[in-house]
């Protein structure tokens, strides 16, 4: 009895030193960061850093040779339409330059002419998309569209409408070049020449107030409209292939806590090569969008963040793009099952910096191990990082 005893006490120690000795030989857990499969609103983006610039703006510049008078006026002032902003005493004119002064008369004139008629052509533009939000509108009404094509639809109307006042605006600076050619040609050299305004809006820029001896075309002043605001940007060529006119814009960091909103203009037909902070050539592609409502205290040159949208949808599957790498052709996860790394194909569809489109591979609510390290492999125990 005291023999069968002593036995089964050894078999306990040796049980409990095979299963101490099994556990310490056993391979630890790796400990690893989380990311949940869900599903939500996704919006892809190009993301560029950009300025505003006043969209409308007239450069004020001596028509003839001459002394220029002090400038009274200073950055910020407002001035009216007809308004006088300097004066100038021309230079005598000789045959030669009266000649020249006839044919300025001209060129202003086939100029103004051109601009009536790109201004009957943005008109003409701006109706079509009136008529074509119009459509939108009592299609999506009824369902027959989708929201995403009916906000198309009167951003484009916006833009538009945005063009025709463009047009106005260079229609009338043209027709005011005009009345100087005319009044130059005219001009008593007794009597200074009065240089006005040809649109409403404020000074935003003298290069020098002094009075002054100028050439025919040097700059006196610039005139603008600072409610009509407008943001440009230089995208890398092949981020600018993806977007179109007509897409729709965030505006970050310009200040506020607000995001405006605005509309793509303009994609540049043409790049140029730009240096980057690292010293690499890059070919660069200008965007140019409306902002549908500036705040007044948003100015010309200021910095902003511009996000250019190019596909949303209220309701995606996606994951954190941090938890997919690239495997041949393909993408892949690691799902974590019952305290394993399981390795998983994924087919990926769109994606930011941040997140991706699930589109098969991995369901929503399952958990993938974010940025796997070279030790994460199939079938490894992990365990997860509290966040």
């Amino acid at each position: 009895m005291a023999r069968f005893r002593r036995i089964t006490i050894w078999g306990v120690i040796l049980l409990a030193g095979g299963a101490a000795l099994a556990l310490a030989l056993r391979p630890s857990s790796l400990l690893v960061e989380s990311a949940v499969v869900r599903v939500g609103p996704f919006r892809q983006t190009v993301d560029e850093e950009g300025r505003t610039r006043i969209q409308d703006r007239y450069l004020v510049a001596a028509p003839v040779d001459g002394r220029i008078e002090r400038l009274d006026l200073r950055e910020g002032d407002p001035v009216r339409q007809g308004a006088v902003v300097a004066r100038m005493h021309p230079a005598a004119l000789d045959a030669r330059a009266r000649a020249q002064a006839a044919a300025t008369v001209l060129q202003a004139e086939d100029a103004a002419s051109s601009a009536r008629a790109v201004r009957a052509q943005a008109a003409a533009t701006y109706e079509q998309t009136r008529r074509n939000s119009a459509r939108a509108r009592e299609l999506g009404a009824r369902g027959l569209i989708s929201p995403e094509e009916m906000e198309r639809a009167i951003l484009l109307e916006t833009t538009g409408l945005r063009e025709v006042e463009s047009a106005d605006f260079k229609a009338q600076a043209a027709e005011h070049d005009v009345e100087v050619a005319r009044a130059v040609f005219r001009a008593d050299r007794a009597a200074p020449l009065r240089l006005r305004s040809p649109v409403t809006g404020v000074v935003l820029r003298i290069p020098e107030r002094s009075e002054r001896v100028v050439v025919a075309g040097s700059p006196l002043l610039e005139i603008g409209d600072p409610t009509r605001i407008e943001v440009v940007a230089d995208l890398i060529s092949s981020e600018a292939v993806k977007v179109r006119p007509g897409d729709r814009l965030l505006v970050l960091g310009w200040g506020g806590s607000d995001t405006l909103a605005g509309t793509l203009r303009v994609v540049e037909p043409s790049g140029f090569t730009k240096v980057s902070a690292l010293g690499v050539e890059e070919q660069r592609v200008n965007v140019v969008g409306n902002l549908t409502d500036p705040p007044p205290s948003l100015g010309d040159r200021f910095r902003v963040e511009l996000r250019i949208v190019i596909w949303e949808s209220p309701k995606v599957l996606q994951a954190s793009a941090g938890a997919l790498y690239r495997r041949g052709d393909g993408w892949a996860a690691f799902v974590v099952s019952q305290g394993r790394a399981r390795l998983r194909e994924v087919r990926v569809g769109h994606r930011t910096p941040f997140e991706a489109e699930i589109l098969s591979g991995v369901g929503e609510g399952d958990v993938l191990v974010r940025n796997p390290s070279d030790r994460v492999a199939d079938g490894v125990r992990v365990r997860l990082r509290r966040q």
